[in-house]
């Protein structure tokens, strides 16, 4: 497949992985009378068999026996694990309670969190822009906090959660799907011992509200795994800086659906607070993008160079020829 063919159908899978991710809070919404303890089991225990449905068709299983000699890592994975489910948690509930604007709020904001993470934590420099952005991210969490009256904490617990979990991940060597399938292994028992022991109280609903209720609940591993495999698909094939852009898709998409499907309340204090946010990525992504194109031109120069070296090299190791006098 050439370059722009493999572009374009990265760009497909990567506006399919970002929109159904912008569109969770739709299927979430339709099993809002279930409580959000339960739903959140139910996606944890139906990711593992589509988890292991997945590794079968990739034939992937030689990963596992080398993960189970490496403790650290396993631990890592318990703790990303963790992490992950408190954030789908906090999701699931956000959108039963009508906070599907302050959820979009916490995945725009993500990536400054993840910035700053990388500044306290991995004691990265960051460049002007980048500290700019940072700076406006947090006059919009003051803003915010003024708008809304208290603390955003949903937005905030969300962008942390999602942050910590990128950074655990930066120390798990396993690719996106033998990642997922772990980590659905450790979810799996403690989920399946919730939905058991709501069975035993009579306070389950997967049995009790018509088939197609209990078909939702079963296809919570499809709608959690089927946005991770078109991403990898996508990360494949496009760069960085273009998969940069793509992220900003899904809480767009979460925070047209909260104005437009779920009329939440938008007063001018919340828009000026979202705002300042925008502004913050705005300058972020034209940051990354300046700098990815300084980046190419060095490597296209280098290139240049050591073509012009070789050629060079090339002239002077050739002999010089003498032409045969006539007269010999």
């Amino acid at each position: 497949m050439g370059a722009p063919s493999a572009q374009r159908t990265g760009l497909l899978f990567g506006f399919a992985a970002y929109g159904l991710w912008g569109l969770l809070p739709l299927y979430w919404h339709a099993l809002a009378d279930t409580g959000a303890g339960e739903v959140l089991a139910h996606r944890m225990v139906w990711s593992l068999p589509t988890a292991l449905v997945i590794l079968a068709l990739l034939r992937r299983w030689s990963w596992v026996t080398a993960l189970v000699r490496q403790p650290k890592t396993l631990g890592l994975l318990v703790l990303a694990a963790t992490v992950i489910s408190v954030n789908w948690g906090l999701f699931i509930w956000s959108v039963s309670a009508d906070k599907v604007l302050e959820s979009s709020l916490g995945y725009f904001i993500n990536p400054l969190v993840s910035i700053a993470f990388g500044v306290l934590l991995l004691r990265e420099r960051l460049r002007v822009a980048q500290w700019v952005a940072v700076g406006i991210g947090a006059l919009a969490v003051v803003v915010m906090t003024a708008a809304y009256g208290r603390l955003p904490w949903v937005s905030l617990c969300l962008a942390f959660s999602f942050a910590t979990y990128g950074l655990i991940k930066k120390h798990i060597k396993l690719e996106g799907v033998e990642s997922f399938s772990a980590e659905t292994a450790v979810q799996f028992l403690p989920a399946l011992g919730f939905l058991l022991f709501l069975g035993a109280r009579g306070d389950s609903s997967f049995t009790t509200e018509g088939l197609g209720h209990a078909l939702l609940l079963a296809c919570a591993g499809v709608a959690t795994a089927l946005p991770l495999i078109f991403f990898g698909s996508a990360a494949v094939r496009l760069p960085l800086s273009t998969i940069g852009l793509l992220q900003y898709l899904a809480p767009a998409f979460m925070f047209v659906l909260g104005l437009t499907v779920f009329h939440e309340e938008m007063p001018p204090e919340r828009w000026a607070g979202f705002g300042l946010v925008w502004v913050a990525l705005c300058l972020l992504t034209w940051d990354a993008l300046r700098n990815a194109h300084k980046g190419r031109a060095a490597l296209r120069a280098a290139a240049a160079r050591a073509r012009a070296q070789g050629e060079e090299d090339e002239e002077s190791a050739t002999p010089a020829v003498t032409e045969a006098s006539p007269h010999a």
